[in-house]
């Protein structure tokens, strides 16, 4: 083993080993044909050399010295070895030791998958390779062999092209039934989206007729659960609602004070000298604003509830107050007096404008702008 020799502050030479390389992911590719896995040539989907597997294939296919056959439907037979099924599967193991034969030979039953997707499914067990085309075609049988006989490895392998390509709106509630039965979370949830991305199509397939027959309780539970989506979906939409007005507020109180403080465009404090070339408004609720206070300054109507302009006027300069930090140096109109009018108000109103004020500030604060520092800060709101 190489090593590298290290000098210490002391002076003595420290000999390290060189430490091995760690794993990597394996390199696959397909080239005339073949899979290549790392640099060794292998048929179809593998993880072993084309020798080894054709080794096992052989002796699956030839049958040399096979003391179990496996029944399978429609009258079929499948010869096998008990060694190699024993090792592969536990549940094989099981019951292998349960059967009975005449003489060394042994015969088991697997019955409900078609005859095809058993042989596939013992092949793997020898060799574990498979064919892109059977798999294509019997992928939800191999799903269901290898879990209830406990080949991991192979239902990984399922899964995988499951969701690789093999999920079509025609199939998606039988693998989601599927799913639930092989205690597949990865593919139930996947399914599952699938199926309420798509459900005015999906519960027009034959495989949602099907289920509505054979299970009514998950019909119910997947129109319950569309419900709940669609409710979360429509409830999203409102809270996004509501921010965008709440920021819109936040950002119209920023303007009024820009307003009456600094003044912007045309109108502002007496005290102001505009210049020509002064730099564009920051703020989009500038120009509304303007208007605003321009008709509440001229209205005849101004009394509250006598125009609707007005009216929204006095509650844009009401909520100010209750934002205002500094009544006493504010220049926005009648901020103090609406302080001294708050003790006047009735509970329910009281209630509503604070509630309204903390959420505010409570969506100002996650748009992560801060708070302005002419604003109260939300923890002095009881």
């Amino acid at each position: 083993m190489e090593t590298i020799r290290k000098q210490s502050p002391q002076g003595a030479n420290n000999v390290f080993p060189v430490p091995p390389p760690l794993p990597g992911l394996a390199t696959n590719c397909w080239r005339k044909g073949f899979f290549i896995n790392n640099g060794s040539a292998i048929r179809g989907n593998s993880y072993v050399s084309t020798a080894t597997r054709d080794l096992w294939d052989g002796l699956f296919d030839g049958g040399y010295r096979a003391d179990v056959t496996i029944r399978t439907d429609n009258d079929g037979n499948i010869h096998a070895h008990a060694n190699i099924l024993g090792m592969a599967s536990p549940v094989l193991r099981g019951m292998l030791k349960r059967a009975k034969g005449f003489g060394r030979k042994r015969s088991i039953s697997i019955h409900g998958v078609p005859q095809d997707a058993v042989r596939v499914f013992i092949r793997f067990l020898y060799s574990s390779c498979y064919e892109e085309e059977e798999m294509r075609e019997y992928v939800m049988p191999l799903l269901v062999l290898s879990h209830a006989y406990v080949v991991p490895q192979l239902k990984r392998i399922c899964e995988q092209q499951l969701e690789q390509g093999l999920f079509t709106l025609e199939n998606v509630v039988d693998v989601f039934q599927l799913s639930l039965l092989c205690d597949s979370p990865r593919l139930t949830l996947i399914s599952h989206r699938m199926i309420l991305t798509n459900f005015k199509a999906v519960s027009e397939t034959e495989g949602w007729k099907a289920m509505k027959k054979s299970h009514p309780a998950l019909e119910k539970e997947l129109l319950e659960s569309m419900i709940e989506e669609e409710n979360m979906r429509k409830d999203k939409i409102r809270k996004s609602k509501e921010r965008k007005i709440y920021l819109e507020l936040c950002e119209a109180m920023e303007a009024l004070v820009h307003i009456c403080r600094d003044g912007c465009r045309t109108i502002g404090p007496h005290d102001k000298d505009f210049k020509e070339n002064k730099t564009p408004c920051k703020y989009r609720a500038c120009k509304g604003l303007e208007l605003l206070v321009r008709h509440f300054a001229g209205c005849k109507l101004r009394v509250p509830g006598g125009c609707i302009h007005c009216k929204r006027m006095w509650q844009l300069l009401e909520l100010h107050s209750r934002l205002c930090a500094d009544s006493s140096s504010c220049k926005v109109p009648l901020c103090r007096n609406f302080k001294e009018k708050m003790r006047k108000h009735s509970k329910k109103d009281e209630m509503r404008w604070k509630m309204l004020v903390k959420k505010i500030l409570r969506t100002k604060r996650r748009a992560g702008g801060g708070g302005a520092p002419f604003f109260v800060s939300s923890d002095s709101i009881s």
